[in-house]
């Protein structure tokens, strides 16, 4: 990262200080070659895979905090706030918690007791230095046909897998702030049945504080009017709501091209006009929407390198890949207080 350019660059979590959080997600790879540009622009971070079930449990003796803790002490070395990601998932979740032993499936209350002893051990672990955790992540179908995504966690103990996760995460950190989260959030099908099963966890009183929209997005999709609508339609169950994994892809989901090294011109200007477009809808929800967490910090690393289509560059990010601020960057920081009224 170019000294100069750093120095004179507004850092994003103090352009946005009044308004939300400002998160990026990490791994132990970007720890070390994003340090300077983590710690001038971002005041929280969310493990990107490091504190996911296979990774922290891997069997059920053994648990492997090293990384994590890795990312806690980078955290709080740059007075950084943390977001756990995730605590109960249909992947990434080892095999041995579904598996009997005898090659077939527990019970559900063997279940259940492995996820609370999880739970317990993981958010006990970090009680008082993870400010909010995605406790149940995707749980929702994609299907029209269904509201749950089929899982194991589904299939053994059944729809309450849900409300006991939150149960067990909140008598583990009371103080830590609970989400839901997922992807096609803004697609109003999927939208409606996310709504509907937090506000049946809220009815029920489980203990759920907010709703975590990922926002992977991309020049098109989803338009600005399904994300406002979505982000209304949240906020009236009266719920904190974060941006958990935002980032803007410079393809479309049709466009499967590989040949390009490097984005084309037409595509940045769109995704600056998105990315304005778009944070200054946040700024609106500033009330209720109190952080906002990209899926990594520059396009020198993101997860849709390779994603959906192999092979294939993608530059999804405020901040390219020698960590300069784009186009898009000085775009999300220059929108005018005086737009937002009225």
């Amino acid at each position: 990262m170019n000294q100069s350019t750093s120095a004179q660059t507004p850092k994003l979590h103090e352009v946005f200080g009044q308004h939300f959080r400002i998160g990026a997600a990490v791994n132990p790879r970007t720890l070390v070659s994003q340090r300077e540009l983590l710690a001038q622009h971002f005041n929280s971070v969310t493990a990107e895979n490091e504190m996911k079930f296979e990774r922290l449990h891997p069997a059920e003796d053994r648990y492997t905090f090293e990384e994590a803790d890795r990312l806690m002490e980078f955290a709080k070395a740059n007075k950084m706030a943390v977001r756990g990601h995730t605590l109960v998932w249909h992947n990434q979740t080892s095999d041995w918690v579904f598996d009997n032993g005898s090659g077939g499936l527990v019970d559900r209350d063997t279940l259940l007791a492995r996820m609370k002893a999880h739970i317990e051990t993981v958010v006990g672990r970090y009680k008082g230095q993870i400010y909010a955790w995605d406790v149940v992540n995707e749980a929702v179908s994609d299907s029209v046909e269904e509201q749950l995504r089929p899982s194991k966690w589904l299939d053994i103990i059944g729809d309450d897998f849900i409300a006991k996760a939150f149960e067990y995460a909140h008598a583990a950190d009371p103080d830590a702030l609970l989400f839901y989260n997922d992807y096609n959030e803004s697609v109003p099908a999927k939208r409606e049945k996310i709504y509907a099963l937090v506000k049946s966890l809220k009815e029920n009183g489980v203990p759920i504080h907010g709703v975590g929209l990922q926002a992977h997005w991309n020049l098109t999709h989803p338009t600005l009017d399904d994300i406002r609508a979505a982000i209304d339609r949240y906020a009236s169950l009266g719920l904190q709501l974060h941006i958990t994994e935002m980032d803007v892809s410079v393809f479309a989901f049709e466009d499967r091209r590989t040949d390009l090294t490097a984005p084309t011109t037409e595509m940045m200007q769109l995704q600056e006009e998105r990315y304005g477009e778009m944070f200054q809808l946040f700024r609106e929800y500033s009330d209720v929407l109190t952080c906002v967490t990209f899926w990594g910090a520059a396009d020198d690393f993101t997860w849709l390198d390779g994603f959906p289509v192999r092979g294939r560059k993608n530059w999804p990010l405020l901040f390219d890949t020698k960590h300069q601020p784009k186009g898009s960057y000085y775009k999300v920081i220059s929108q005018p207080e005086e737009a937002l009224e009225g």
